[in-house]
């Protein structure tokens, strides 16, 4: 047993909800899960239905793919997102390349993260889980590629449009700047003579001020706010 499943063992079960038009995905994915523990409490064949079991069964993640007829997985991200609030299902793109330029509108519609769908069954566990935590499911090397890629090609999108940057500390900008990059805890307490535990509460803060989800989140945010332009490196 890995450290990650034993320090989630004292928690409930973990509940998740499928959605991808392809049955034979969703059934591999399902067996996966219910392997480790998982249960999942509904499947979805389109992001309608997807919308309707998260209603239905409320549960803490979600596994989404992008591509699905009626509704696509980022407007039912978006409106899962919407409904959960801060402390609600979480959701986790799953897609066939990692340039896909659909992920980037997915986490700017509040996804709280992207998994390849030739994932690793233990890797998708664990995504389940950490995401569970509130953390994000942040790949640092490609999500960073991606957001550079896509950010100024899109339309802007407003996360919030009340937000800016003036309530945060020096030290706070900083950390944001790096976090932006994707820089881990560990790479950003290295980098500014911090302890990881330091690093952590510098992020909780952030988050909290700017009103945001999870690092994914802090990442788009830096790069629409010109906080950290494509391309630039912190």
């Amino acid at each position: 047993m890995n450290a990650e499943h034993r320090m989630t063992t004292e928690q409930p079960p973990l509940r998740a909800v499928i959605a991808d038009d392809q049955a034979l995905v969703r059934t591999g994915f399902k067996m996966i899960l219910a392997a480790d523990g998982i249960d999942v409490t509904a499947e979805a064949a389109d992001g309608a239905e997807a919308v309707a079991a998260v209603r239905r069964t409320r549960p803490d993640v979600v596994l989404m793919d992008i591509r699905m007829p009626e509704m696509d997985g980022i407007e039912a991200t978006r409106r899962i997102v919407g409904d959960a609030g801060p402390d609600g299902t979480r959701v986790i793109i799953l897609t066939t390349y990692d340039l896909d330029h659909y992920v980037y509108a997915a986490l700017t519609a509040g996804a709280s993260g992207f998994l390849l769908k030739d994932v690793t069954p233990e890797h998708l566990v664990y995504a389940l889980r950490l995401v569970r935590t509130g953390d994000a499911l942040l790949a640092p090397t490609i999500t960073r590629r991606l957001i550079e890629r896509f950010a100024h090609h899109e339309e802007p999108q407003t996360l919030a449009p009340h937000r800016d940057l003036s309530g945060l500390t020096p030290r706070e900008l900083e950390v944001l700047r790096l976090l932006a990059t994707g820089l881990s805890n560990a790479e950003l307490a290295s980098r500014l003579f911090l302890s990881p535990t330091t690093v952590k509460s510098h992020v909780g803060r952030i988050l909290s001020k700017l009103d945001l989800r999870d690092r994914v989140q802090a990442v788009v945010f830096a790069y629409e706010t010109g906080l950290i332009a494509p391309g630039g490196g912190a």
